[in-house]
């Protein structure tokens, strides 16, 4: 049975902003409400040395919205982080070497072949059941040590776990996150000890793995104080990849379902309870991720509204706003046929002018160019929406998950075009929202380490159905 209810606060850091949500949750009384403190944003920092995070104003910025938190709230039992996975930074006598590569850096280009040469892919997937992504933890090491910064370091901490140290002092590797790095053995959750050597990485700077809902300790006394909290405040690691919080969050059946979390990624699967490391699997590019309780998140990555985000920044660029409601109405209108291309095609990865690639991949391909603005959105959404219900389909006939309905959570439930037309490119209905899902998982896991909820996942996704209904496109008759 769980304690009567409380407060916890999140920090809930995405590829292009972060967010400070105070959450209050009473199971006992199916309470379960998000009151968000602070917004701020994400932006990447060109150097000579190749493209970063700006970690610094990150840490300052999540800081001042946790004094925020505390100043609302001041009964907030713990603060959990979760973050984009992959990056991390490096550190010696627990101070940062420098502010951590951008996953979308060109540096990981070259290090792809010297770990393939040393390690083929096919025995990679099977050790570490991850799809081939350019920027994996992996690689991006790869290209570290061939630069002489791993031997400067000491440790190795992935994003969420860097913020974790500087709140708490505590080196941990929270697992979800740890997964998609490439090191860790899919069978068995465990660091790689025979493939970090292998790949000629030191084992020294890999933290010890720690599961979700474990206590990394209180907050330091000289942080407590800058934010106004109360002594003895913990930090609880949380599923702090980002998309494992976000699973957590989705209502769905997991036997009968599949999620799509949609932000700048979209993550396409389904959850199980074992890996799948056919040879299929590895063609199709699906890969085995940590979630929360032991589970196994199955999914393909799709490049998301990264598409559409850096569309409209490159849009911008000379000072012209564009509004993306209108622009989404203006897309809705279109009528006929748009081009639909491969939205995972790799020249989409870098930022800059997406929509002459996307021109770019058309004129290839044959097919015809937008010509408008509303055209290159509908195109996007429609290619979007052809992924996810391909992505869906693979994902059935590799797990054998018969899928009766698809959940997009996160900043794409609000798409409601993009919605619609993955229901009916994929004949599957869609059910859209919660928004915040990231947010609410990392709530719900603290909020079962503090004793305000309990239970399994399935008792922690009927709070979410309770709390926040999902928005139904049924698929239109063909």
């Amino acid at each position: 049975m769980s304690k009567r209810g409380g407060a916890v606060a999140a920090v809930d850091l995405g590829a292009t902003s972060g967010r400070v949500i105070v959450g209050r949750v009473d199971q006992s009384a199916g309470r379960l409400e998000l009151d968000q403190v602070a917004r701020f944003p994400n932006r990447p920092v060109r150097m000579a040395s190749g493209l970063h995070w700006d970690l610094t104003g990150l840490y300052r910025d999540l800081a001042s919205g946790l004094a925020d938190a505390f100043r609302r709230e001041p009964s907030v039992a713990s603060i959990g982080v979760d973050s984009w996975a992959v990056d991390y930074g490096l550190l010696r006598g627990g101070r940062l070497l420098g502010e951590p590569f951008h996953y979308r850096d060109a540096r990981n280009d070259a290090a792809v072949e010297s770990v393939h040469a040393t390690v083929p892919f096919a025995e990679l997937y099977r050790r570490n059941g991850l799809q081939f992504l350019p920027f994996n933890t992996v690689y991006q090491l790869a290209a570290e040590r061939a630069g002489g910064w791993l031997d400067l370091a000491d440790s190795l901490l992935l994003v969420p776990d860097l913020i974790g140290f500087e709140l708490t002092g505590t080196r941990v590797a929270e697992r979800t996150n740890a997964s998609t790095t490439g090191l860790v053995e899919v069978a068995t959750g465990e660091w790689d000890d025979e493939l970090i050597a292998q790949l000629g990485l030191p084992a020294s700077v890999f933290a010890p793995l720690v599961d979700p809902g474990t206590p990394l300790g209180a907050l330091r006394a000289d942080v407590a104080a800058d934010l106004g909290a109360p002594a003895g405040i913990e930090v609880v690691a949380v599923g702090s990849h980002d998309t494992a919080s976000a699973v957590v969050a989705v209502p769905m059946r997991a036997e009968s379902a599949a999620y799509i979390s949609c932000g700048t990624w979209g993550l396409v699967g389904v959850e199980l309870e074992h890996p799948v490391t056919t040879d299929a699997a590895r063609e199709a590019n699906f890969t085995n991720e940590g979630g929360v309780d032991g589970r196994v998140r199955f999914l393909h990555n799709v490049m998301g509204l990264w598409l559409l985000s850096e569309s409209v920044r490159w849009w911008e660029r000379d000072g012209e706003r564009v509004e993306l409601p209108g622009l989404l109405a203006a897309a809705a209108s279109v009528t006929g046929e748009v081009a639909v291309f491969d939205a995972n095609d790799p020249r989409f990865l870098a930022p800059g002018d997406l929509p002459g690639r996307i021109a770019e991949w058309c004129v290839e391909h044959d097919v015809p160019v937008p010509q408008s603005r509303a055209e290159f959105a509908r195109s996007i959404v429609e290619s979007l929406a052809e992924a996810f219900a391909d992505a869906v389909r693979t994902a059935s006939v590799l797990s054998g998950v018969d899928i009766a309905t698809i959940h997009v959570v996160g900043g794409g439930a609000l798409n409601e075009l993009l919605c619609q037309r993955t229901a009916d490119r994929a004949g599957i209905p869609v059910l859209a929202g919660p928004v915040e899902a990231t947010a609410i998982g990392n709530v719900l896991v603290q909020a079962r380490a503090q004793g305000f909820a309990a239970g399994d996942l399935e008792s922690l996704r009927a709070l979410v159905a309770q709390a926040f209904a999902p928005r139904r496109h049924e698929p239109a008759a063909r």
